[in-house]
């Protein structure tokens, strides 16, 4: 049989099995029709370049849902793909052309998108490798692109269907406009960030008056737009000014003064500058006194035509001059400091400009009523729950969607233009002509649409629809869709209202919310920031390996939490690889001789060691899959993993040894390699490759090896057997580790040398045939010799020195010749004498205590009752050792 090597070496090992793997298909599920399929969709990453720890993240938590499912017997379709990221790509193309002295303009459309694509291309190919090197058993198979024809051709058809509808229109708007990347932006893609600013207090003359009004505003540059001065109609210090005109200065516009109850008298001076070009809550007014809009600002944010002496200028370098202008004609009354929210893209980081403008827009408000009532009746369930409220609190104030963006690169907008009839043709085919006078004079609308338009169909457009398929009958609706919080919005609202809307159900039953992973100084990660903070996942594999950063990733995380990822998680979890290899190693080569009885799954475990493991892995099994089925993968996690690290290798491998060395009979081997075997299968779905290389390794040495599956991968994940459970050994061997660390403590404590044995002496009365079957046990594991297990009728006074240990079911005596001071001693007894004592005061008062009695449960009033026996029965026993 082959040596399995000393050390783990995680790199070769990965990409053999990944190959294996997806050469034999395991990924791809088959159409069975008597079973019911587990569908996840991948979040698509952005075709922008490597992938970033949050991405390593999701995969894990997705990886570990459709491995777990496949084990189960489920037909699992974990889909992945990639998203064209229309801004974020625009943003790195451009800069890249930039470093050469162009811009897109300089090189036309066509070129820039031909770029674009071969860019693309060379990405999505990494993109895949790193998703694989990570471990996704995703079908590769069903990998798309959202410019893939199939989902394009969703794309068309969904805005065609919408459009006659009337649920998609074109209409000019107050917009978020990004200067830098040209082109609107919706709602979800502005990031706000307070900001330390000032309030600039500006006077404005009365016209054919020689009083002056002053207005407060953020933005002095924006004045020279102003088409009106807002004052609250029932604010008396205003009434006697209200329809007369004032002129603005440096330009001379002369504008009303007009009365509206939206002002705020309260902020600043109580009047509002309104510029209805530049502000949204300035623009209803506006309409509601028809006043005219005055922009000016170009799309790059300099200041246009209409901003007299400032033409030209950027409109920060604008905002400087005006205000010394201002100064200078002691027209600027005062400067406050002042926090403020302000907009930023999400992509570029550069400050937003409201704006104006003709646009296509989603009317959002039919389709998110049947998709907020999803989510009320239960039949979408939002894991965290806490995040429904922010679900259902978004989707009732609802705006319309702005789905037009100012970009070459996505999905063209479906919408042709006649010159002749001047007539809209929309079709989800590529038009010649008008579809209304038959013109060839027809031009299609420059503007692509939002890449999260394409992405809400991502459910449905990947398995075929509009098409009826085989795929979209039986996978959809999917099962779960997990992704990070920060896109409830972005994207799984749009989901839900997307996919009642075209397939007439839900998408998925359930939505799992992760937290995101941040930077050390709290940061979001991100790769399209100015300075991107994103580390990639092949910086920690390469030092630590995959099943060591998955693990680091998920042991112990709850859903909707965010976490910082450091070195110490990235150690723990190499640490516990290498403790299952080394465990695993040393069963392993225990075995290379054969082991001395078959190994069967209902083999009856004969020694109390047996049967204690064998309930304990029955009782992890109930406990494991029940958080499974909760979506509580971390603690599942973390229960596998002190199952394996303390009960599994702390304690029974180390009793193993002592009946390995003494050749007794029965053998632990076959239970050995049978907690292994289940072991390795509970830990799968979080660390894949590890898990496959030992569970190869330890089959080849089993007798019915032919009668396993080919893989771990499709081996069944393991189930509860509630009569495994054998409560009388664990009752035993709980005490027996009880009494085996209670001594190794007081070793530690007293400084005994390791390999110095040291005398014991176990009372107890209940247990007392059992413990003396374990006094190998014992006197191997806690190093003491003569140990004597003795009723506690047998315990006589005695004037020796000792340390008493007073446990649950037994008490221990050490006696203290050559290893410890009586005094010190005394001293332990006393205070824990005292620390008892100060807990039996505290469940007394309790317990008196007509509230608590009222209010509290009765099985936790019962509990603390039982509590408060026990503390009585130690501290009787403490008091006797002291004596």
């Amino acid at each position: 049989m082959p040596e399995i090597p000393k050390a783990y070496q995680p790199g070769n090992i990965e990409r053999k099995w990944y190959d294996l793997w997806l050469e034999r298909g395991y990924f791809t599920p088959d159409l069975d029709p008597d079973k019911q399929p587990f569908v996840i969709v991948m979040p698509l990453p952005n075709v922008t370049g490597d992938l970033h720890l949050g991405h390593a993240l999701f995969v894990t938590l997705q990886d570990i849902m459709a491995r777990w499912h496949r084990m189960r017997g489920e037909p699992t379709l974990w889909l992945p793909g990639t998203d064209h990221a229309g801004i974020a790509t625009h943003v790195v193309i451009e800069r890249r052309l930039a470093k050469q002295g162009k811009t897109k303009e300089d090189i036309g459309r066509d070129e820039f998108t031909r770029m674009i694509w071969e860019w693309a291309e060379k990405n999505r190919a990494d993109i895949r490798g790193q998703l694989q090197s990570i471990g996704a058993s995703c079908d590769w198979s069903r990998d798309q692109f959202t410019l893939d024809e199939r989902p394009s051709r969703a794309v068309r058809t969904t805005f065609v269907q919408l459009y006659d509808k009337g649920l998609i229109y074109r209409g000019e708007r107050m917009i978020n406009w990004c200067p830098r990347c040209r082109t609107a932006l919706s709602d979800l893609e502005v990031e706000h960030e307070e900001t330390a600013g000032h309030l600039y207090h500006i006077r404005y003359a009365l016209e054919e008056h020689e009083a002056f009004i002053a207005v407060a505003t953020t933005r002095p540059e924006t004045f020279l737009g102003d088409t009106a001065v807002a004052v609250n109609p029932e604010d008396e210090r205003y009434k006697d000014i209200i329809g007369k005109k004032v002129v603005l200065p440096i330009i001379d516009r002369v504008i009303p003064i007009i009365a509206d109850p939206a002002v705020d008298a309260s902020f600043g001076t109580g009047a509002l500058k309104i510029t209805p070009s530049h502000d949204p809550t300035d623009l209803e007014i506006a309409r509601r006194h028809d006043l005219p809009l005055v922009n000016v600002m170009n799309l790059d944010a300099s200041m246009n035509e209409n901003s007299g002496p400032y033409r030209g200028l950027d409109r920060l370098a604008c905002r400087d001059r005006i205000l010394a202008d201002l100064k200078a004609m002691n027209l600027l009354d005062k400067i406050d400091p002042y926090s403020h929210s302000v907009g930023h893209c999400c992509r570029c980081q550069t400050m937003v400009e409201p704006n104006v403008s003709m646009q296509w827009f989603v009317r959002t408000k039919p389709l998110a009523e049947p998709a907020i009532e999803a989510v009320r009746d239960g039949r979408v369930k939002i894991i965290p729950g806490r995040f429904t409220k922010t679900y259902y609190d978004w989707m009732e104030n609802i705006r319309d969607w702005c789905i037009s963006r100012q970009l070459w690169w996505g999905h063209r907008i479906p919408v042709w233009y006649c010159q002749d009839c001047m007539q809209v043709s929309v079709s989800a085919d590529d038009l010649r002509t008008c579809s209304h006078c038959g013109s060839q004079q027809i031009t299609q609308d420059p503007d692509v649409l939002d890449t999260w338009f394409s992405s809400a169909l991502w459910t449905h457009s990947t398995l075929g629809w509009p098409d009826d398929t085989d795929d979209l009958r039986y996978f959809y609706p999917g099962s779960v869709m997990e992704t990070g919080y920060d896109i409830l919005f972005l994207w799984v609202a749009r989901m839900i209202m997307m996919g009642l809307e075209n397939m007439g159900d839900i998408p998925f039953h359930t939505v799992y919310l992760h937290g995101l992973i941040r930077s050390t100084s709290g940061e979001k990660l991100s790769r399209s920031k100015l300075q991107a903070n994103a580390m990639s996942p092949s910086e920690p594999i390469s030092v630590y390996g995959v099943d060591a950063l998955r693990f680091a990733l998920t042991s112990g995380t709850t859903p909707g939490n965010d976490m910082s990822l450091g070195e110490d998680r990235l150690e723990a979890g190499r640490n516990f690889v290498n403790k299952l290899w080394n465990a695993s190693r040393f069963i392993l080569r225990a075995m290379n001789d054969g082991i001395p009885e078959p190994l069967e799954e209902k083999a009856l475990p004969h020694t109390i060691e047996d049967r204690w493991i064998v309930s304990q892995l029955a009782r992890l099994a109930r406990t494991v899959n029940q958080l499974m089925e909760d979506f509580q993968f971390g603690e599942a996690e973390q229960q596998i993993y002190e199952f394996v690290w303390s009960t599994f290798c702390d304690w029974y491998i180390e009793m193993a040894k002592v009946r390995l060395r003494s050749e007794s009979t029965p053998s632990p081997l076959p239970f050995l390699a049978s907690i292994l075997e289940v072991s390795l299968r509970f830990l799968h779905p979080f660390m894949p490759f590890v898990t496959e290389e030992l569970w190869q390794g330890l089959k080849e040495r089993l007798p019915a090896k032919h009668q396993m599956p080919d893989s771990i991968m499709i081996a069944p994940f393991p189930v509860p057997d509630d009569a495994a459970i054998a409560s009388e050994a664990e009752r035993v061997m709980d005490s027996v580790i009880d009494i085996v660390r209670s001594i190794r403590n007081a070793r530690a404590q007293y400084k005994v040398a390791p390999g110095k044995l040291i005398e014991a002496r176990v009372y107890t009365d209940e247990l007392l045939s059992s413990l003396i079957a374990e006094a190998d046990t014992i006197e191997a594991l806690a190093r003491v010799r003569p140990l004597s297990i003795l009723s506690r009728s047998e315990r006589e006074p005695t004037e020796e020195k000792a340390v008493a240990l007073v446990l649950k079911e037994a008490e221990v005596v050490l006696p203290l010749a050559g290893m410890v001071d009586q005094a010190v001693e005394r001293q332990r007894i006393l205070k824990e004498s005292e620390d008892v004592r100060s807990r039996i005061a505290h469940l007394d008062a309790r317990l008196k205590d007509p509230s608590f009695l009222n209010k509290a449960p009765t099985e936790v009033v019962n509990k603390e009752r039982e509590k408060l026996v026990t503390l009585k029965s130690k501290l009787g026993r403490l008091l006797q050792e002291l004596s």
